[in-house]
């Protein structure tokens, strides 16, 4: 692929400021200053600098965010700033979106993809892709609330007719870290799901946090607002 259509695929602009970086030596390969933006190069295992900056060379990008509180999974936030904003121009170049949401108050992993087979893939029940929350929780947790959660509550929609029954969501997974943190594994999305299902049990939900989404873990020493690469969507299958 040529040097100028590997920058514009990555996402550093139009055609025209990407030949712009080449012919101004902002771009290197193997450390050294590559000004032909017909150049060519095979893009497995690419990796390349712009300004500076190291970057590898994804078809699709696929990230993992570790979202802080204070921010909304929306291209236009009505109320916080957008999860974008912390991430690079180029990847918001190149249009990535959340895989499911976040709320605004919800800290932890966060996926972001410009692959939009990926997205269905990994929001769809049917693929059953496990998501682990750990939810404060304000009154103490009992034994009979966790086996509730197991064995499914009832999330009525404020807009469904009165006589629609909806399926009871249950947790694939539910334990009582200790009195008031929850330890909650599901495969849906609903809105607000842990929140709703908690509060369906009579109780309530004062902090969550996800640090599980499928086998991916949020890395130890990845700050609050920072994010990695994720070379493959296979190392998300547990």
């Amino acid at each position: 692929m040529r040097l100028s259509q590997i920058l514009y695929s990555q996402g550093f602009g139009t055609r025209r400021l990407c030949n712009g970086l080449i012919y101004n030596d902002e771009v290197k390969v193997n450390g050294e200053v590559v000004d032909d933006p017909d150049a060519e190069f095979d893009t497995k295992d690419f990796v390349f600098e712009v300004s500076g900056k190291t970057w590898p060379f994804y078809e699709k990008a696929l990230i993992l965010l570790n979202k802080p509180s204070g921010y909304e999974c929306s291209q236009k936030p009505k109320h916080h700033p957008s999860v974008m904003s912390l991430l690079p121009g180029p990847l918001r170049e190149r249009n990535v979106q959340p895989v499911g949401r976040l709320d605004e108050d919800t800290t932890g992993l966060l996926l972001l993809t410009d692959d939009g087979s990926l997205i269905h893939k990994l929001t769809s029940p049917k693929h059953h892709v496990p998501k682990v929350y750990e939810a404060r929780c304000k009154h103490p947790l009992t034994d009979e609330q966790v086996q509730r959660l197991l064995d499914g509550v009832e999330l009525r929609e404020p807009d469904a007719p009165a006589h629609y029954k909806p399926e009871p969501a249950r947790a694939e997974g539910a334990e009582k870290v200790d009195e008031h943190l929850l330890r909650l594994t599901l495969i849906e999305g609903k809105y607000h799901q842990v929140k709703r299902m908690v509060a369906a049990v009579g109780n309530r939900v004062e902090a969550l946090h996800r640090p599980q989404f499928g086998a991916l873990t949020i890395p130890a020493d990845l700050p609050p607002g920072g994010w990695i690469w994720i070379a493959s969507p296979a190392q998300i299958s547990p």
